[in-house]
């Protein structure tokens, strides 16, 4: 068996690893995956600058040689393979499309994006809760009228904004659920792209082998969603955990494909966009920051 250590944030994003790894899927290609938690770093709450923050501050186990892969949003592996000391690099796109929203206190006036125009939104920097509210503001406001602040964990953005501390915050699945289950305000939804980035010791074999049972798992969410969707409930503190059943979630919200290269047409088309809002050096290049594995998933 070969051992691999694998890095989970956000289940949403990670549910073909942990339903692989409920149907046994790893062990029929002679993978034995271990699972370790990221660590968001505490501190920089309410911060206004993403340069205040490091990229890396969610996944440290990765950077300290604790796990041999991890993923997230393809903007935000750019800048994690560019800032990586450990050498991590884009090994291919990630199965999960993600989402995010933008969401409001329930009868709040911030109602639409324009409303938002110079009002705090909160944000973790450095992931998809961050630049996605970028990209989604930046078609109804000037960047500079755009006011995101950072904060720690996904459950801090989104207490924020019943608390008032906030005009908004950008969520993510489970939170969606609650917020609708709750009665907030929808603002704004979209999907996008994530990537996974693998240590420079990770063989191409052995990522083969990890993407074609990734596949599988893809196969079997897609098949049947609801069966798995205990993966995303189960972590959530219990007083969020109770508020929500597999039967609230909106399943076509919810999108898995197979696991595919990193094109560098995508690369450079966001690389371009980050370098533009200062998230990246422009020197940050396709042929030093993503090494794919594979060329394409075998059946």
């Amino acid at each position: 068996m070969t051992k691999v250590v694998n890095e989970i944030s956000s289940p949403v994003f990670s549910l073909p690893w942990l339903v692989a790894r409920q149907e046994g899927l790893f062990e029929q290609e002679g993978l034995e995956i271990e699972f370790v938690n990221a660590r968001p770093q505490e501190g920089y709450r309410l911060a206004e600058d993403p340069e205040a923050v490091p990229s890396i501050a969610h996944h440290r186990p990765f950077e300290e040689g604790q796990a041999a892969i991890y993923r997230a949003c393809e903007w935000g592996q750019i800048r994690r393979s560019y800032d990586s000391a450990r050498g991590g690099r884009i090994a291919g796109k990630r199965s999960a499309i993600g989402i995010q929203a933008l969401f409001s206190a329930a009868g709040s006036p911030f109602t639409h994006p324009q409303t938002l125009r110079n009002q705090r939104i909160g944000v973790i920097f450095h992931t998809g809760m961050h630049y996605a509210a970028l990209q989604m503001l930046e078609g109804f406001l000037k960047r500079d009228e755009i006011k995101v602040v950072h904060f720690t964990n996904a459950r801090e953005a989104y207490e924020a904004i019943t608390s008032g501390e906030v005009a908004a915050s950008s969520i993510m699945e489970p939170w969606i659920t609650i917020a609708e289950k709750q009665g907030l305000q929808k603002i704004i939804e979209t999907h996008y792209v994530g990537s996974e980035i693998a240590s420079p010791e990770l063989d191409a074999a052995t990522w083969e082998k990890i993407a074609r049972v990734l596949k599988r798992a893809v196969g079997l969410i897609n098949a049947d969603k609801r069966k798995y969707l205990r993966h995303l409930i189960e972590p959530l503190p219990p007083q969020y955990r109770s508020l929500i059943t597999p039967d609230d979630f909106h399943l076509p919200r919810l999108r898995y494909v197979d696991p595919a290269p990193y094109t560098r047409e995508e690369f450079e088309q966001t690389r371009e966009w980050l370098v533009g809002w200062g998230l990246v050096k422009n020197d940050a290049a396709f042929d030093d920051l993503v090494k794919n594995k594979i060329p394409s998933v075998a059946a």
